[in-house]
């Protein structure tokens, strides 16, 4: 995408003016106006790691660091501190002689995780439909109420975060705050990918399988509800490979 933006400009162009450039991937990091050293590390880590969640910034692209500092008004030290981050955390990689990109996904690391998710979600969701809390039932129903919404209007974004609270409700039922946390870890690991998955199709069968966890729970049916949670999780491995298959160029070969 950058390059056809810099093909179209005069020989020479600054990379303030790729930055500001309309519909170029760092003209959805914003400027920031003061703060200390840390903190303008904590912000630009920040608005790269969303940047890279939602394929603003592409599995593959490589990141002009230049850019990104004149976009959001900062030296080089906060980019390359927070670059230094998101490469720990597995969302960028170091190529020798050519700079940073984004990493592109992994179907290896998304099959491990995948496994420790269906393994955790699972019996959370058992657990979940025996004890059959109150509070619990009444706020994932709110949430499935907010989620047809979503689909309704074909709000991807807003569908997301009610999904995370989907199954975050259902951790916080259980009170094993390790669990979640260790869910937490590899649920983050496969946002990205699950980004392609977006499609106004998919929304609607994500919502219709919340509902079915939903139903099993609130009848006390435990089997029936773990079935259906690993249902939906595969459902989920079976969308990344068709979606690996369409768009090869966003993943590790």
């Amino acid at each position: 995408m950058l390059a056809s933006l810099l093909q179209i400009k005069p020989a020479v162009s600054s990379s303030s003016e790729v930055a500001s450039a309309p519909g170029n991937p760092y003209a959805a990091l914003q400027k920031i106006t003061g703060g200390e050293r840390g903190s303008l590390t904590d912000v630009v880590e920040h608005a790269l790691r969303e940047a890279i969640m939602t394929l603003v910034l592409e599995p593959g692209m490589m990141i002009d660091k230049l850019a990104v500092c004149e976009r959001m008004g900062v030296s080089r030290f906060p980019v390359s501190a927070a670059l230094a981050r998101l490469e720990h955390a597995g969302l960028v990689e170091v190529l020798p002689q050519r700079g940073t990109r984004v990493k592109p996904i992994s179907l290896e690391d998304i099959r491990q995780h995948l496994f420790v998710r269906s393994a955790l979600e699972v019996e959370t969701v058992r657990t979940v439909a025996l004890t059959r809390d109150r509070a619990t039932l009444d706020a994932l129903a709110l949430n499935l109420d907010q989620q047809r919404e979503a689909v309704a209007n074909n709000e991807r974004l807003a569908f997301h975060v009610l999904d995370l609270a989907f199954h975050g409700a259902l951790f916080d039922s259980i009170n094993l705050p390790r669990v979640k946390e260790i869910a937490a870890v590899s649920r983050n690991a496969l946002d990205r990918a699950r980004q392609l998955l977006a499609s106004p199709e998919r929304l609607v069968h994500t919502l219709e399988e919340h509902e079915a966890i939903f139903e099993a729970i609130s009848s006390a049916r435990a089997d029936v509800a773990a079935k259906a949670m690993h249902d939906h999780l595969d459902q989920v491995v079976a969308e990344l490979y068709r979606s690996a298959s369409e768009r090869s160029d966003l993943f590790e070969p």
